[in-house]
């Protein structure tokens, strides 16, 4: 299946492949963003911190926003309500060069942030959404600074906003669109709906479309691009446990071969560099604590009993983790079980919101109390 786009750019910075690291809160740090690169180019985006934060620059998220000194173009993911504290942390990000590109968040279904009006629940409100985008952008512009926006289908079935969303920020200067496509009422459940982003392509014709959503293999990449013309892809939850499927992309854009899963010695040995750059980025005792959440998708399919399992997910040191990779048959090599959906499902919910929300969509006033919410991202 051939089914490549065209040349992907964002600003000046070329992505080829035509590739995007989905911010993933507690995932996407330096450290995860150093082993996926090395298995390939293409954009990989910083965990998501709030303008708020930034602003204030709380001590947890100055920390997140570290990034290699060979790390090119710095992508750096922003959560923000209100236009005024958008445009204070764009400029500031411009004042003090921390970043090359900026994404904007309008998609994140968790009940938190979209009962405040925020996340998915804000491009229901037009007129501020647009507000929101268009102070990015004119922040941005001094520097040259592209800005993108990513988001959902909608709120639920019945509150769709991408395809509005879709054209204003089109029309507000974003240098491109990504949508999953699932509503904040899904959340991570069921299948993504990839048609949305076929019309979503129709509905935005001068800036790329990406597509984002149940890629979880080179394949799916193919497929999506074949079935939606979307410009290129966003994979988040895909390469939980698997930052090769960097390199599986490389080669499928390229129309070369996709390479075989690693062993199980080839998977013990990303475990253990992944460890080292958490130690790196963390300390000793939280990058190993970090890493834990890691090891389940790691090991996934593999012939690894129930004790052995318990004793990764508890593992407290660089050394206790050293003795467990030991125990690994290292030519096991890479099951079929170890393919298809992973990370969080969840299952589908009424999406809260704020009282009187979906009242009108023209109100442009800022959410009471969304930007309260800034501790670290």
């Amino acid at each position: 299946m051939n089914a490549r786009p065209p040349l992907l750019r964002v600003g000046p910075y070329q992505v080829d492949p035509p590739v995007v690291l989905a911010p993933m809160a507690g995932i996407t740090n330096v450290a995860f963003r150093q082993l996926c690169r090395q298995y390939g180019a293409g954009l990989y985006v910083c965990e998501m911190v709030t303008t708020r934060a930034l602003v204030e620059r709380d001590p947890m998220t100055m920390h997140m926003i570290t990034f290699n000194a060979d790390e090119h173009p710095r992508s750096l993911q922003l959560y923000g309500v209100d236009p005024v504290n958008m445009a204070k942390a764009v400029r500031m990000i411009v004042d003090e060069n921390l970043a090359d590109h900026i994404d904007m968040n309008f998609g994140c279904p968790v009940p938190k942030v979209t009962r405040k009006g925020g996340g998915a629940a804000l491009p229901y409100k037009r007129r501020l959404f647009g507000d929101i985008v268009r102070a990015a952008v004119r922040a941005a512009e001094p520097a040259g600074i592209p800005v993108t926006v990513k988001f959902r289908i909608g709120i639920d079935a019945e509150h769709l906003t991408y395809l509005d969303a879709g054209r204003i920020a089109e029309a507000e200067g974003a240098a491109w669109v990504a949508l999953h496509g699932r509503t904040a009422a899904q959340r991570y459940s069921g299948q993504a709906d990839w048609s949305a982003i076929a019309r979503l392509k129709e509905a935005v014709t001068t800036i790329p479309v990406l597509g984002n959503g149940d890629i979880f293999s080179a394949d799916d990449a193919l497929r999506m691009v074949a079935e939606t013309g979307c410009d290129g892809i966003v994979v988040g939850r895909g390469c939980l446990g698997r930052p090769w499927l960097f390199r599986d992309l490389a080669a499928a854009f390229a129309g070369q071969p996709v390479p075989e899963g690693p062993s199980l010695g080839g998977v013990a040995a990303v475990l253990h560099q992944h460890a080292e750059l958490l130690i790196d980025h963390l300390g000793a005792d939280k990058g190993i604590r970090d890493l834990r959440k890691h090891m389940a998708w790691y090991l996934r399919g593999f012939p690894v009993g129930g004790d052995l399992r318990r004793s990764f997910a508890m593992v407290s040191s660089l050394a206790e983790l050293e003795d467990l990779l030991a125990e690994l048959p290292p030519e096991v090599p890479f099951p079929e079980d170890a393919e298809g959906p992973r990370g969080r499902q969840g299952s589908p919910a009424k999406v809260t919101l704020p009282h009187g929300w979906l009242d009108d969509p023209e109100d442009a006033s800022v959410p009471v109390g969304a930007e309260l919410m800034h501790s670290g991202g």
